[in-house]
């Protein structure tokens, strides 16, 4: 009883937190989603999916939300894999997650140091006799600052589903004769597809909404719906129409980690 009675206990704190932080703010932005001056109303909906900009924002979003996503498991992959076969393994996990104790806003005014104008990268430019090329402000420069602060946020999982996969595996493939890509392919991804799907959850859906770094690094040019919703809460003061495109995300988000993740029952096969 007195075992019980504990975890009741410290059930009390983390319940206050999730009904305070969560499921009330999940609420109010619900109705909100649904209220007018009216009264309750869909209106706020027809018009996210009658109005083409808004569609067009969701484009954008999906789009660089995948960029994003992709040029982070292009350059983790090979990173996890070097660094699960590579001597004080600690260390450099330390170095990769380092830059994540760095504030958000710090890092992407370190960005603008460097790809300004006469920012680190245009003065080395200038030293091998390249005019000044405008990087800052524009797509490119956005979706490179957004990969490298997410690339540690997918290098984790996939480092952890490498280690958990038995050397003798690959060992036991290449006796039977396959090759470096044959053993990647039939052995290696298989096997460390749940770490590749948990980065990709934890990378796709920030990624969705992200609304900072379009402001400081994109200047404005990339519109998503992270900066919609901005918008019109801080600036336009519709509450409701925010509302409604934040409920869209998080419904948006929910089918995404829905989509990539795997029945975990299921069991993991191997064929050689």
């Amino acid at each position: 009883m007195m075992m019980k009675k504990n975890k009741l206990l410290f059930l009390i704190p983390y319940s206050l937190w999730i009904i305070l932080f969560v499921i009330a703010p999940l609420v109010m932005i619900t109705l909100n989603a649904f209220s007018s001056k009216y009264g309750l109303t869909i209106n706020n909906f027809k018009q996210f999916f009658i109005n083409g900009t808004f569609l067009r924002m969701t484009l954008n979003s999906f789009w660089y939300a995948f960029l994003i996503t992709f040029i982070t498991l292009l350059l983790s992959y090979p990173t996890a894999y070097i660094l699960s076969r590579m001597k004080n393994q600690q260390f450099w996990l330390l170095l990769i997650i380092l830059p994540t104790w760095i504030n958000l806003l710090l890092k992407a005014y370190a960005f603008i140091g460097i790809f300004g104008k006469h920012g680190l990268l245009n003065n080395f430019l200038g030293l091998v006799g390249i005019s000044p090329v405008n990087i800052l402000f524009t797509n490119f420069a956005f979706v490179v600052v957004a990969a490298y602060i997410e690339i540690p946020f997918m290098v984790l999982p996939i480092y952890n589903a490498i280690c958990d996969i038995d050397p003798a595996v690959v060992k036991a493939a290449k006796d039977l004769g396959a090759s470096n890509f044959q053993t990647f392919i039939r052995i290696l991804w298989p096997l460390s597809k749940s770490g590749v799907e948990a980065g990709v959850q934890a990378v796709f859906i920030p990624s969705l909404s992200l609304f900072m770094l379009t402001r400081l690094i994109g200047g404005n040019r990339v519109i998503t719906l992270g900066t919609a919703i901005e918008e019109y809460f801080m600036s336009t003061m519709n509450w409701p129409m925010g509302s409604t495109i934040g409920v869209i995300l998080i419904i948006l988000m929910i089918a995404v980690m829905i989509s990539t993740s795997s029945d975990s029952k299921k069991k993991k096969e191997v064929k050689l």
